[in-house]
């Protein structure tokens, strides 16, 4: 397989960028479970502020896509980032949290079936109920770990619901994140791909909801300045500690999430998908080692039956065929 420079480029900066996000988005959680939303409203901040300058050049180049267009996009692209970040408020482990966003290929299939009636080899209905099945274990497996946090609370049961309010959160966004993918499809089709502009409007036109929840932004910043504080060794000033997370979030999310673009315009969906699913894989194992995370033997099975059924539908991992020696008298 040959890769142009540019596509290594955004390789590198897919496992860069995305794997210390998540160490830094672990590292916030830890600090502040409900700093979602501040985390969310920063990412979206720099990138529209970067955009604006690089991609928009102060609003004087001319767009691609129509801004109609990207209304449902944008829309969209909102939602999950806001669903995906707020979760964390619901108690839900962030190895949990990797395994099911993990789980697209699986709303991939039942979206690219319904809506662009697509057909499928039987190797890859049997990678998707793999997955299935892992996902399944490694959320049934994962509810004990918030019974071990909880116990001065003593209604379990009202943990155990908005637990479950936070998986059905993570699912909801895994579906129209995928809804995503297919109206990107379709719009790069009738326009042509054009990464940068898309990653810019889908984080400037959002921008205006936060404003429904400045209240609880508000409420995570104050928070943040009145926490742990950190020297900075070379300039000697003392500054929050959750600052510096999220700067680094910040910086490492626009990395990821541009570098993903850019590989969405110089390989296959193949490519991208076997890449992504590698970067995932990496940063679970990373999360379990690094920060102690519990991980049982059913984690585990879980998490081999979703890797590898990935990989089965990227074809990477193929299913024997029978032959059938049949004699001809």
């Amino acid at each position: 397989m040959n890769l142009s420079t540019r596509a290594v480029l955004a390789i590198g900066g897919v496992f860069l960028g995305c794997c210390s996000g998540v160490v830094f988005l672990e590292l916030l959680v830890k600090l502040d479970p409900g700093a979602g939303n501040l985390i969310t409203a920063a990412q979206f901040a720099f990138i529209a502020l970067e955009g604006f300058i690089f991609t928009s050049r102060f609003g004087l180049a001319q767009r691609v896509i129509s801004l109609t267009d990207y209304a449902l996009l944008v829309a969209m692209f909102f939602l999950t980032s806001v669903c995906n970040n707020y979760v964390f408020e619901f108690n839900v482990p962030m190895t949990l949290h990797m395994i099911i966003r993990g789980g697209s290929l699986i709303s991939n299939m039942c979206l690219g079936t319904l809506i662009l009636k697509r057909s499928y080899r039987l190797s890859q209905y049997i990678s998707v109920v793999m997955i299935s099945v892992g996902i399944f274990i490694c959320t049934y497996f994962s509810s004990p770990d918030l019974v071990g946090r909880k116990e001065e609370n003593l209604d379990g049961s009202t943990d155990m619901f908005w637990w479950l309010v936070g998986v059905l959160l993570l699912v909801l966004a895994l579906f129209v994140s995928s809804y995503m993918g297919v109206t990107q499809e379709l719009l790069y089709r009738r326009h042509g791909k054009c990464a940068r502009e898309a990653l810019y409007y889908t984080h400037l036109l959002p921008l205006p909801a936060f404003l429904l929840m400045q209240d609880n932004i508000r409420t995570h910043w104050l928070l943040a300045l009145a926490g742990e504080s950190y020297h900075l060794p070379l300039l000697g000033v003392a500054v929050p500690l959750i600052l510096v997370y999220l700067l680094g979030n910040v910086l490492a999310q626009h990395l990821c999430i541009s570098s993903v673009y850019t590989l969405t315009t110089e390989c296959s969906s193949l490519t991208v998908t076997l890449i992504l699913t590698l970067r995932k894989f990496i940063s679970l194992v990373f999360s379990i080692i690094y920060f102690r995370n519990p991980f049982t033997v059913h984690h585990w099975l879980g998490t081999v039956l979703v890797f590898v059924g990935t990989l089965m539908f990227a074809d990477v991992i193929r299913v024997p065929k029978r032959t059938q020696a049949v004699k001809q008298e």
